[in-house]
């Protein structure tokens, strides 16, 4: 059996169907869990409490943990140590092998132009502090705790139906209702974006290939070196829109932060967006023969399902 932990989020739901291969009970755990397979095991926890966790895990040779909180930095202090403790000691307890779906805000600023595996960590802002802190907490369980653990990181992300993907919120969700699109900061830097599916289908490959344990890896991500302003002309066409879009910048943001909590919860991130943000994954493509989605395919899937 291998459990999902956060099983109903963007990335959560395409690993649930990734996994069929590999196993042939697949544990879904949130608070409200639903069906995507159709034979999966739905099991209601509350990942704050150590008990539901460690009930959760029991049984299972690979725990995922992919939830997602609220973006607002109290809840993230408040509750992300919280639940990775609960969920390192539960597969401690139960000799779980756990793989944690990352993201690159730990990294410092000065990798952000080609962020890989061993760039340093010296993350910039308030919550990739806490990236950092639960990356930390994995590699102290691994060396004293026995925990066999992997970090799959993902780039900011998109794809069909991603409620949270950037580039959906940004640019695809508008141009299927004929609005303009946005963007953060400047659109002529690079921003690499990973495709959820790739993403999913290689989360799953990473937790069923012993090898890839004690590691880190970053999640197959088309290797172009495209600018906002070109991600904006692909999904324009795609949608059959002009590539009209429009530019929030920091100052805006900030402005904004006044009025809106999650507006403001933008502003410290814009490091990411005012500069060119490339995310290698070279060492998953070369180790697994695996060939990204390319934007403009993944762009034309994720507009065909709006």
């Amino acid at each position: 059996m291998q459990t999902i932990l956060g099983a109903g989020g963007d990335i959560g739901i395409l690993l649930a169907k990734a996994l069929k291969p590999y196993t042939d009970t697949i544990r879904l755990v949130a608070r409200n869990p639903q069906q995507v397979n159709g034979d999966d095991e739905l099991f209601k926890a509350d990942l704050l409490k150590g008990e539901d966790v460690l009930k959760a895990v029991q049984g299972s040779s690979v725990a995922y943990l992919t939830v997602g909180l609220a973006y607002d930095i109290r809840i993230w202090k408040a509750q992300w140590p919280v639940i990775m403790q609960n969920v390192i000691n539960a597969c401690v307890e139960h000799q779980c092998k756990l793989v944690f779906f990352d993201n690159v805000y730990m990294y410092d600023k000065s990798a952000i132009p080609d962020m890989r595996e061993d760039s340093p960590i010296h993350p910039p802002s308030e919550k990739g502090k806490i990236r950092a802190q639960l990356v930390q907490m994995i590699n102290e369980a691994t060396a004293s705790r026995g925990l066999k653990a992997l970090i799959a990181r993902s780039a900011d992300f998109y794809g069909p139906g991603a409620r949270n993907g950037i580039l959906n919120i940004l640019v695809l969700n508008n141009y299927a209702k004929g609005k303009t699109a946005n963007w953060q900061s400047d659109a002529t830097k690079i921003h690499s974006v990973t495709y959820t599916p790739d993403a999913a289908k290689a989360t799953a490959m990473l937790g069923n290939t012993e090898s890839a344990f004690n590691q880190v890896w970053h999640l197959p991500t088309s290797p172009e070196r495209l600018t906002g302003k070109q991600l904006i002309e692909i999904a324009a066409k795609a949608a059959g829109r002009k590539p009209s879009y429009f530019v929030l910048s920091s100052f805006m943001l900030s402005l904004g932060g006044l009025f809106s909590r999650q507006i403001k919860e933008l502003v410290e991130m814009q490091y990411q967006n005012n500069r060119d943000y490339f995310f290698n994954s070279e060492k998953f493509n070369k180790a697994f023969q695996f060939t990204p989605t390319s934007y403009e395919e993944g762009i034309r899937r994720s507009i065909g399902e709006l």
